[in-house]
């Protein structure tokens, strides 16, 4: 009998102990449970605060286009210009977040610069003769004479161009566009090019020297570690730059190539000079006139320089709707300004230098006075003061700092309201102002102007 019972304690104490193992066990999977569950709610939790974060800055861009359009909308022709300065577009805080309205700064590749781009401040790729894409910094004969074939409408080969020939030997083939370029960077397809010329060492597309754009070869780009930022050619192109053939009043403009015309220009001259000043101008109008650009009829006809400045807003030598790819004269970059044709640097140098008075620049009569008679109607049909299209370099960033993002939107104001006509995201390509912006953020912390002006 004591066997037995002895047996059987033994049982229970087995028992026991293996109930006992398989509890820890099952404590240990269900805190193991616990401890990947309070993870993944972490992590979820974590995800969730980043997309609301993107969300917010991608709603602050948003907001940063409607804030731009409404600018441009109530705004005259002057005042635009005015909209174009930096001020207005530095760290503006949008809700719990800020955006920039980040511009390339051409002068200075140390010092970030704030505003609107003028696209007409820019040669156009689907206008400019091959000479004039030929004085682009970086451009190679090969890739200009391909932009020309890939913009026309026939299938000749310019020499060193490309036609279907070239593309369709590609190991992704396509064919030749024949037809103007559509976005800037379209360009990237066209034979010859590639993003060193086009971009150069400025990856992030911010023209500003970065440290990873001025460290040899340790991280991407490859630069030559020489302390200047030797970009390419994007800032100096565009594809959008369209100009209405009509007054700053909206009217429409003579054309003093029409023989019909010869009465309406006649009157519009007695409106500015007196009926004899103006019988001596038209004497020296051919009965069948065939003037190269307004600057041409300016010099044939001998009008005064204060004269020519009242009406030439009120002549053409078209009968052309709109006028592509006219180069902006009075905001235009130097770089710019010596790709107009016949144009040597002591010329681009004296244009530049009569601009910086700020006075009588509201028509291209001022080129006149400063160019002479050969140059200035060689440069006549390619030049302009006004401008109709704007691009903004959009940076917005979440109150927390968490997301940012980035966007370039062209706007036209051909229209009696000003609209999107291309928007791109470019977040893709980092974040292009000062790290110490998001850590501050990130910190909980508001930004200061110190930081903000922080390069």
């Amino acid at each position: 009998m004591k066997e037995f019972i002895y047996r059987h304690l033994g049982h229970i104490h087995k028992t026991d102990g293996t109930i006992l193992i398989v509890t820890i066990w099952i404590v240990l999977v269900l805190a193991g449970l616990a401890l990947v569950f309070a993870r993944s709610i972490r992590v979820a939790a974590i995800v969730g605060a980043n997309h609301v974060a993107s969300l917010e800055a991608e709603c602050i861009a948003s907001g940063a286009t409607e804030y731009v359009l409404a600018k441009l909308a109530t705004s005259t022709e002057e005042e635009t210009s005015v909209l174009m300065e930096s001020k207005p577009y530095k760290a503006m805080q949008l809700g719990k977040g800020y955006f920039w309205v980040l511009r390339s700064n051409l002068e200075d590749e140390r010092e970030f610069d704030y505003g609107l781009t003028d696209e007409a401040g820019k040669i156009n790729l689907n206008s400019a003769s091959e000479e004039m894409l030929l004085r682009l910094p970086g451009m190679t004969a090969e890739l200009a004479a391909s932009i020309i074939d890939w913009r026309d409408e026939d299938s000749e080969i310019s020499p060193g161009g490309a036609e279907d020939e070239y593309y369709l030997l590609l190991s992704q083939p396509y064919n030749c566009k024949n037809s103007p370029l559509e976005t800037v960077n379209e360009i990237l397809l066209i034979k010859g090019a590639s993003e060193d010329i086009l971009y150069g060492e400025d990856t992030n597309l911010n023209s500003i020297l970065d440290d990873h754009e001025n460290d040899g070869d340790l991280r991407d780009p490859p630069d030559n570690r020489n302390g200047r930022l030797d970009s390419g050619f994007y800032d100096y192109v565009t594809v959008y730059s369209m100009e209405i053939n009509l007054d700053n009043e909206g009217n429409q403009r003579i054309n003093i190539n029409d023989v019909q015309a010869r009465a309406d220009l006649q009157s519009e001259l007695q409106k500015i000079v007196k009926e004899e000043r103006a019988l001596e101008i038209m004497s020296l109008v051919p009965t069948r006139p065939s003037y190269t650009n307004v600057i041409d009829f300016y010099f044939s006809t001998g009008l005064k320089s204060e004269e020519f400045s009242q009406i030439v807003d009120r002549l053409t030598t078209s009968d052309e709707e709109t006028f592509p790819g006219l180069v902006n004269v009075n905001t235009a970059p130097k770089a710019v300004l010596l790709c107009l044709p016949g144009l040597e640097e002591s010329d681009v140098e004296a244009l530049l230098s009569r601009r910086n008075s700020d006075q009588g620049l509201d028509s291209i009569a001022w080129v006149a006075e400063v160019l002479n008679r050969e140059k200035a109607v060689a440069v006549g049909s390619y030049i302009t003061t006004r401008s109709f299209q704007y691009s903004a370099d959009i940076v917005s960033v979440s109150g927390n700092g968490r997301a940012y993002k980035r966007c370039k939107t062209v706007f036209d104001m051909r229209q009696e309201k000003p609209k999107v006509v291309y928007w791109k995201s470019m977040t893709h390509f980092g974040w292009p102002l000062n790290r110490q912006i998001v850590a501050t953020l990130r910190e909980g912390q508001t930004l200061t102007d110190t930081i903000i002006n922080m390069n």
